[in-house]
């Protein structure tokens, strides 16, 4: 199937010239290209388009789950009847396995698995495997080690209507594939056997397949609802594919075993020869438990350390990864360039040496280090065809792509804000009081218009102290950085944009991915003090922030100008004459960007309260026989968010199931026994 892309709009400003070049360039083979498009100009569906002129598997890697879900919402939109999928690190919670030579302790992995993210990857994968109009929108996590490619489709298996009803076979087959049997509730990865009956939880889905037979044939094969237990389709036949990606056959594993017992014995004679007898035993214990759970059940905690000995690599090869499962021709878009670029090419280093530590002290075997994100040389040599997305590319992009392609011009006709320069340092001759009391003036004179100010400092702890100082003088100001937690920041930011408070003071975070209109000025402290957060793609991405609203204007504070604030000047300058010309000789009046604004807090009933409080409000309208009712119910939403890829909504769910639970489970203690029983 093609790609159908669904627009309400067509083309504009510079995304017709920029579709046009991007494709052609495909077309001919070029291999790397850069489209320098700034905020708000339509970056996503100028992709989108080229992707539909292409019809190629397609690629979007972004560098946080955050932008991720945001972007496959946005191709979804673009693509309702194409498989648009969603791969990022599955665990919310995760602590890697280390060892800290230093105090001579041992951290054992610890991680927190989401399971709907677990879905979505597997969804990702399968479609890879059985369709070509897919588009991946993916973390950097996606050059991470993934099982084989081969191996997780080799081990798929259909069923159909009329093949043989072999109960046994069929149930062997699952189990191989590391389904677990239930006699209970069924969940991802489980099967349950009653009778004639076979009820398949596969990996990818929200549904139950329903086996059905005469005992001797398949008869029927409904999709069901997970939850309502309602029909959702008749079916002829299904794709099983297995419950992990690390799957093996048992030819594999024998190898396997084989393989990992010659290098344990390598390695032992090493420790022993060395007198490293402490690391002999710690690794000879780990590693025969290890093969001893591999024997019995396939598989074992940690088994993707042991990953190259399944899949036939040699020491060093790289590990197969989510690129392996796409075909050879397929597309690539590195979203935010100049921030991506850089985290997928240093994943390799920090996770080398962690492992070293562990492997130098016996607690796992070299081959460890082969379970790792690829290198950035052999992230390259998997690329087929790159297009690189950035309104700031780094000298990466300009240097590897042989066309860097514009995208300067909004249709929205939005223009880059004006730039102010006023100086650091108070002056008694000019009766100037310094970049802080500057700055109160200015938060003042918008406050009383109800306009939004956003303000950049160097470090956390100058983003507490000035949010404190412009409390003290009566303005109505917050902070926001990373040690915010994930709920307190979402309830921050709707405060933000519906008025509560005026001025959010923030560091580097502030840089991408916040979209908020109601910003009329945005003011960089510091702004000479040279380095990461005052460089020039660090104050024009700063300054972008300004960029949605047609007042926006910003204030660098500076006693000097540096080379970066000089660029960064001549290139916003160089943007807003382009747009200017563009608006008059078009007609277009700019007009604020309009966008909704959600507070899932108050969606939920959280508001300005805790999950545990909501849940004891709606407890008391609940008798306590209807809390299975109201946990079924909120799993159903949970999914529905999580399928949205509306994760904080699903998180905030997800705490509420656990507490409902845990009070169902204290009710039935206290239920009194039947003494007729």
């Amino acid at each position: 199937m093609n790609f159908q892309l669904s627009a309400k709009f067509s083309p504009s400003g510079d995304q017709p010239e920029a579709i046009k070049k991007l494709t052609a360039n495909l077309k001919k083979g070029e291999h790397f290209q850069t489209l320098l498009g700034v905020t708000g100009s339509g970056k996503t569906f100028t992709a989108a388009n080229v992707i539909a002129d292409l019809n190629r598997p397609t690629l979007v890697i972004a560098h946080n789950k955050t932008l991720a879900a945001q972007l496959c919402n946005e191709f979804r939109d673009f693509f309702p009847k194409n498989a648009v999928e969603y791969f990022v690190s599955y665990y919310d919670y995760y602590q890697p396995e280390a060892y800290l030579a230093a105090s001579d302790t041992y951290i054992e992995k610890e991680a927190q698995i989401n399971d709907e993210i677990d879905r979505l990857r597997h969804s990702a994968t399968q479609a890879l495997l059985t369709r070509r109009d897919v588009i991946i929108v993916a973390s950097v996590s996606c050059i991470y080690g993934l099982g084989s490619p081969s191996s997780y489709k080799r081990e798929s298996f259909s069923l159909k209507i009329g093949d043989n009803f072999d109960r046994p076979g069929i149930m062997r087959a699952l189990i191989s594939r590391q389904f677990s049997r239930t006699p209970g509730e069924l969940k991802r990865g489980q099967f349950r056997v009653r009778a004639n009956r076979i009820e398949i939880f596969p990996a990818n889905q929200e549904i139950i397949y329903l086996l059905e037979s005469d005992g001797k044939k398949i008869t029927s094969i409904l999709a069901l609802d997970p939850f309502k237990r309602s029909l959702k389709e008749n079916l002829s036949e299904i794709l099983i594919f297995p419950a992990t990606h690390f799957v093996s056959s048992l030819a594999e594993r024998a190898k396997a075993v084989k393989t990992i017992k010659a290098e344990l014995k390598k390695r032992l004679t090493y420790f022993k020869k060395n007198g490293l007898l402490l690391e002999a035993e710690r690794l000879e214990r780990r590693t025969k438990y290890d093969l001893a759970m591999i024997k019995e059940i396939g598989y074992t905690n940690g088994i993707e350390n042991y990953s190259r000995h399944f899949n036939g690599r040699t020491p060093g090869d790289p590990p197969f990864t989510l690129l392996d499962y796409f075909p050879d021709d397929f597309l690539l878009f590195i979203d935010e360039s100049h921030v991506t670029l850089p985290q997928l090419s240093g994943m390799y280093n920090g996770d080398y040496a962690r492992k070293k530590a562990l492997i130098d002290n016996g607690f796992r075997l070299p081959s460890a280090y082969d379970n790792r994100p690829l290198k950035f040389s052999e992230f390259e040599k998997k690329i087929n065809q790159a297009i690189f997305i950035s309104a700031t590319p780094a000298n990466f992009e300009r240097e590897k792509s042989k066309v860097i392609i514009e995208q300067i011009i909004r249709p929205t006709g939005l223009i880059d804000p004006e730039i102010i320069i006023r100086p650091i340092t108070p002056s008694k001759e000019k009766k100037y009081l310094g970049q802080v009391e500057d700055l109160i003036f200015e938060i003042e004179k918008r406050a009383k218009k109800n306009e939004r100010i956003l303000v950049t400092t160097l470090t956390k702890k100058m983003a507490e102290d000035l949010s404190s100082f412009l409390k003290d003088r009566s303005l109505k100001a917050k902070y926001l950085h990373s040690e915010i937690e994930t709920m307190d920041r979402i309830r921050i930011l709707t405060e933000f944009r519906t008025g509560k408070f005026d001025c959010l003071v923030g560091v580097n975070l502030l840089r991408e991915g916040l979209d908020l209109p109601e910003v009329t000025l945005v003011a960089i402290l510091d702004a000479d003090k040279e380095g990461f957060l005052r460089s020039e793609t660090s104050l024009i991405q700063t300054i972008g922030r300004a960029a949605r609203n047609v007042l926006g204007q910003v204030i660098l504070y500076a006693d000097n100008i540096t080379g970066s604030i000089k660029r960064a000047l001549d290139e916003t300058n160089r943007r807003r004459a382009l747009q200017i010309a563009y608006n008059k000789k078009h007609g277009i009046t700019p007009e604020t960007i309009k966008k909704e604004i959600r507070d899932i807090t108050k969606i939920w009933g959280i508001g300005g309260k805790d999950v545990k409080e909501v849940l004891d409000l709606e407890l008391k309208a609940v008798s306590s026989n209807k809390i299975p009712d109201l946990i079924k119910q909120k799993e159903s939403e949970m999914k529905q968010a999580a399928k949205n890829l509306e994760f904080e909504l699903a998180a905030i769910l997800r705490d509420e199931i656990s507490l409902l639970k845990k009070k169902s489970k204290s009710n039935a203690k206290h239920i009194p026994l039947n003494k007729n029983l």
